[in-house]
């Protein structure tokens, strides 16, 4: 049985979110914050926290305003943006692990949305480091060629014509993503249509929001990865021009199995050969 309690998070703007505090047992050696991808909710990410806590460390996950236990209300009804779960519901999170956090160090695990927004953050200070899984730009031509084929449909006719139709993105029904608030989805298709993803669409000035952010940052992806390419995982981290970066490329041949993808990673099955291996190495 997993071992952690439910909080509610008052963020800057007076909305609630809620998270889970993994806490250990023994001596606290760190605190690790899991920002978690577009449409995951935390329980996603429950048997990785669990873990990391027996590690020593405390863990935080939460979900996104609008997103499972932090949605109230019809879907439809909720408005907030892309932009919103991290200036806000990210900072909140943050704030409240470094208030149980002793002065230990605060590490940030970004998987996939949760990698690429971090300069959104108001105050970043409190970070040591940041560590990205499967996380890049969602331009659409780079991305791998199965679904590059489908990302015309899914940006010209899908997506437009369900928001008209029921409000909201409903990604569970149509099995792309998971349910969405309209306008994260509506801000997410211009992203992912411009070549410079979220710094083409917002401007120059979010250019310099990447270019701001100095702590070090590796990223952990994969050959297999049906979401990102090479190309969209590089794109994104160039961005963060001024940050030390270690990019770690890895294939399922080399832990010797058929599979990881973009959601892989925090499968328990990976404890040994990713967890132990590749992630433990950049948090201590």
């Amino acid at each position: 049985m997993m071992r952690f309690s439910q909080i509610d998070v008052r963020t800057e703007d007076n909305k609630t979110i809620v998270g889970r505090m993994f806490v250990p047992e023994g001596e606290l050696i760190a605190a690790v914050l899991i920002v978690p991808g577009m449409g995951v909710q935390q329980r996603y990410y429950a048997a990785f926290a669990e873990w990391l806590s027996e590690q020593g460390y405390l863990v935080a996950t939460f979900d996104y305003r609008g997103i499972g236990l932090s949605l109230s209300g019809r879907l439809r009804d909720f408005q907030t943006n892309i932009i919103d779960w991290m200036r806000f519901d990210s900072a909140a999170m943050v704030k409240a692990v470094v208030d149980v956090a002793g002065g230990k160090p605060l590490y940030w695990i970004g998987h996939s949305l949760g990698g690429q927004l971090f300069p959104f953050m108001p105050d970043q200070s409190y970070v040591d480091k940041m560590v990205t899984v499967a996380s890049g730009s969602g331009y659409w031509r780079d991305a791998p060629p199965r679904l590059r084929r489908v990302s015309w449909y899914l940006w010209y006719l899908m997506v437009p014509l369900s928001l008209r139709l029921f409000g909201y993105f409903p990604g569970k029904r149509l099995r792309k993503v998971g349910d969405l608030p309209h306008d994260v989805m509506t801000q997410w298709r211009r992203w992912c249509l411009n070549p410079d993803y979220v710094v083409g669409v917002e401007g120059e000035q979010t250019r310099q929001l990447y270019s701001n952010v100095t702590i070090p940052i590796t990223s952990l992806s994969f050959t297999d990865d049906e979401y990102m390419s090479a190309r969209n995982i590089e794109s994104l981290h160039e961005f963060y021009s001024s940050a030390p970066r270690t990019m770690k490329r890895i294939s399922p041949s080399e832990i010797s199995v058929e599979k990881i993808g973009h959601f892989g990673f925090f499968r328990s099955q990976f404890k040994e050969t990713l967890w132990e291996k590749y992630l433990l190495p950049e948090l201590s």
